[in-house]
């Protein structure tokens, strides 16, 4: 049974879900059949919650059952509450994902927890990061450290869990979000936007866990948010798109074609692209400014790599090695069906588990 501090840290969490959901107390009571009173009361953790009335809040608010109940990490429990007077639309996609990634580690430690899944150890960088030049040593020597040298990525879900970092794309509006707690470095990606934002997004929150930020212990740089988000987008452009991709073979600074084909083949934005190309002093500023107004048409793009598909963080949805070990999970009768559905994020339906003779347990 909670205590009474218990309760009220639940109805903070009610409390901000529904703000999140831009949602009224009276429209929360009206979707629950409760009076509006009762709400009021559950926020201010004055009121018990049942398990039926918990679930209900799940569902209306949108919210796994779990981020009632399970303790908050240490980094997403010291950011801004949210309030009447900061919400936002920007605010209500943070405070979304930042309960995707609350719940995102949860499940990580579950099955941890039932001995099916063992994180990797987070990697680091042998020189601190503290500038924009060091940033992007840094990405060169990720590149290097996983084997791609110069070549395009395939995957970003791959270099993260190869650094150590665990990213799952999550079915809520915004960019990302990350943290490192308990030993766990932990990533969720917006599947919403179109590839080449997600891998930008993902390439930056690996930024966060080589750079750090202002939540961690072992910070690499003591600088302010501004400048601090401006060493990491440096690192996850030239992780993305090298600058010696931008070196030809004639010595001459590459055209507009050349440059079609490097967003192309690496899977980046026309706009990073350029701003790489400048960065590498490949493209001169002004000349950048006039290709920036034009945009290469998908068709462009798709003739520059033979029409191949380019897919990255779209059907996959969670690790390799955190799938297999929700399917070892549940052969071996440690989880449900419903379950392993759930920690798969939408990558697979229940048909597509594998048959098993003994009955589903309650986990």
């Amino acid at each position: 049974m909670k205590d009474p501090g218990e309760w009220a840290e639940v109805g903070e969490r009610v409390r901000e879900c529904r703000m999140a959901a831009d949602m009224s107390q009276e429209e929360l009571a009206s979707a629950l059949k409760l009076d509006r009173t009762m709400i009021a009361k559950i926020e201010r953790g004055v009121r018990r919650v049942d398990a039926l009335e918990l679930a209900n809040l799940s569902e209306v608010l949108q919210v796994p059952l779990g981020y009632f109940l399970d303790p908050l990490p240490q980094v997403v429990s010291r950011r801004a509450e949210l309030s009447d007077d900061t919400v936002t639309d920007a605010t209500r996609q943070s405070h979304r994902l930042e309960v995707a990634l609350s719940t995102w580690l949860a499940d990580i430690r579950q099955l941890r927890d039932l001995g099916t899944f063992v994180p990797p150890a987070v990697e680091s960088c042998p020189e601190p990061v503290h500038d924009l030049m060091s940033a992007r040593r840094a990405a060169r020597w990720v590149r290097g450290h996983l084997g791609y040298g110069g070549e395009p990525i395939d995957s970003l879900m791959g270099v993260c869990e190869g650094l150590g970092q665990l990213v799952a794309v999550v079915d809520v509006p915004g960019e990302g979000a990350s943290l490192r707690e308990d030993g766990i470095a932990a990533a969720v990606v917006s599947r919403h936007g179109d590839p080449g934002r997600r891998r930008a997004t993902a390439a930056h929150e690996l930024g966060h866990l080589i750079v750090g930020d202002e939540y961690s212990t072992d910070i690499g740089v003591h600088v302010s948010r501004d400048d601090r988000e401006a060493i990491i987008d440096a690192f996850a452009a030239e992780l993305l798109l090298p600058a010696e991709a931008f070196a030809t073979r004639s010595g001459t600074k590459p055209g507009r074609e050349e440059l079609v084909v490097l967003a192309a083949r690496f899977r980046t934005s026309w706009s990073l692209t350029l701003r790489q190309a400048v960065a590498a002093e490949a493209v001169e500023r002004g000349v950048a400014r006039k290709l920036r107004r034009r945009t290469p048409t998908r068709a462009e793009l798709m003739e520059a790599v033979g029409w191949a598909p380019q897919p990255d963080l779209e059907t996959v949805r969670v690790p390799p090695s955190f799938a297999h070990a929700v399917i070892e999970s549940f052969k071996g009768s440690l989880i449900t069906a419903s379950r392993a559905v759930e920690l798969m994020r939408g990558q697979i339906e229940a048909p597509d588990l594998p048959v098993r003779d003994d009955p589903d347990v309650e986990l």
